[in-house]
């Protein structure tokens, strides 16, 4: 943000009671209304608040600092997902939606003034190092993280590519913080990744949705396609530790696996330009081949619109844990000065009308990991949800009695370091699916 010289204590509170009278005003027009009539008694009680830092804190501080404070704490105070963003912060948001930045590879939050990993991102040095989803990073070299903003933690975590960087941080089950010492380098995150598992079973891994995600998928299709000789059995759609990203990749994404015309997903809010629908514009690229689909407790936001609306289509067996339940919209408002105000202004709902806000989406089959050893050491890859962060919106509708009726399988599988246990399973899955199919399309 650019710097102004400081406005007098005088004239910034003669602004401050234009502001109250203007919006004194403002409530005589528009008394038909009752939301838009601004609290005068508590504006006023902001202004002495104002005036008497400004006389008598212990130390002189400047109204851009104040005000910015001022901002930030009443966002900070709605959502965990409202928030302000400064000029480098904005930078740091459009960078981020591009997939190519500088720094540890790791998507991260503030959480009771700690960082936390909400998830580190495939073959980059965090993930490389030992960093796990879930850990929470209490010093960066000698600098305590507990006081700083996540814009400054994050600028502290950038660097050359080729420096270190000691990570001190705590992990559920560790009896003590862990040192983890990362090597910079610059991250292109590859959002999209694919292969043949099997000859006809094809496997597709999106880590992150970004803006170029459904062209990078529909070319993974085709490319599938082509090594299967355009008869692709079935699909694996990896969504696992997927912490989301652009809303329309997550819309291009369920395209691609539905039918013209069918809905993908619709936000709610309250103003009229919150109330979006999304549907489907071209028919099923793999031709009704079964697909299915990999979530856990790190796939959320764009992760869980195309899991939920594969689900509520018939289109995909969902398998896993239950998804991290992020079902809000956050709108970005740009502001003078290259700032943005990122704000929470709708729900988004499945095809069926379910918000997943806190709940998630629930598997048809759901699957329990075993990690080895016992109960605590199983502890450790316990995932944080959108229901465990301070300050979560709620749930704006009864989904209980909904999933209760639901019919979930349930299965364990003993995880193996040296291979993805639940994508075996998955395959074989897959296969059943597809030999259904093939004795069903025989039949008719």
């Amino acid at each position: 943000m650019k710097s102004y010289k400081p406005l007098s204590l005088g004239l910034t509170i003669g602004l401050l009671i234009g502001l109250l009278l203007a919006g004194s005003h403002q409530v005589f027009a528009k008394r038909n209304n009752p939301e838009l009539e601004l609290p005068l008694n508590d504006i006023q009680l902001f202004t002495d608040i104002y005036a008497r830092i400004k006389k008598d804190y212990v130390e002189e501080v400047g109204d851009e600092e104040l005000l910015e404070g001022a901002i930030r704490g009443m966002l900070g105070s709605l959502d965990p997902h409202s928030s302000y963003l400064s000029q480098d912060e904005f930078k740091e948001l459009q960078i981020g939606t591009t997939g190519e930045f500088g720094g540890l590879g790791i998507e991260v939050g503030m959480e009771n003034g700690f960082v936390r990993v909400i998830s580190p991102i495939e073959d980059t040095p965090a993930d490389k190092a030992g960093v796990k989803a879930g850990d929470v990073i209490i010093k960066l070299d000698e600098t305590q993280v507990k006081g700083l903003t996540l814009n400054e933690a994050v600028k502290l975590m950038r660097g050359k590519r080729g420096s270190k960087i000691l990570l001190t941080i705590v992990r559920e089950g560790e009896v003590k913080p862990l040192e983890i010492t990362v090597v910079r380098d610059v991250i292109r995150v590859k959002s999209v990744r694919s292969r043949i598992l099997e000859p006809g079973y094809g496997y597709i891994r999106i880590s992150s949705f970004q803006s170029k995600t459904t062209r990078n998928v529909i070319a993974a299709v085709e490319k599938l396609l082509k090594k299967s000789d355009q008869n692709l059995a079935g699909l694996i759609l990896d969504l696992r530790n997927n912490p989301g990203g652009v809303l329309t990749g997550a819309v291009g994404v369920s395209d691609i696996f539905l039918s013209d015309g069918e809905l993908i997903v619709f936000t709610k809010g309250r103003v009229e330009d919150a109330e979006l629908n999304y549907s489907a514009s071209t028919n099923d690229s793999i031709n009704g081949a079964p697909v299915v689909v990999l979530i856990n407790e790190g796939s959320a936001s764009a992760s869980e619109i195309v899991a939920g609306a594969l689900q509520d289509h018939n289109r995909a067996v969902i398998m896993g844990q239950k998804s991290f339940g992020k079902g809000s919209v956050q709108t970005i408002l740009p502001l003078k000065e290259s700032a943005a105000l990122k704000l929470t202004t709708a729900r988004y709902y499945t095809p069926s009308g379910k918000s997943i806000q806190n709940d998630g989406i629930v598997p048809d089959i759901l699957v329990k990991e075993i990690h080895g050893g016992d109960d605590e050491e199983n502890k450790r890859f316990q995932f944080v949800r959108e229901a465990d962060l301070q300050g979560h919106l709620e749930n704006n509708q009864e989904n209980s009695e909904q999933e209760s009726q639901k019919e979930v399988k349930h299965i364990t599988i003993a995880v193996d370091s040296e291979e993805d246990a639940v994508l075996n399973e998955a395959l074989s899955i897959l296969k059943d699916l597809a030999n259904t199919n093939d004795k069903d399309t025989a039949s008719a």
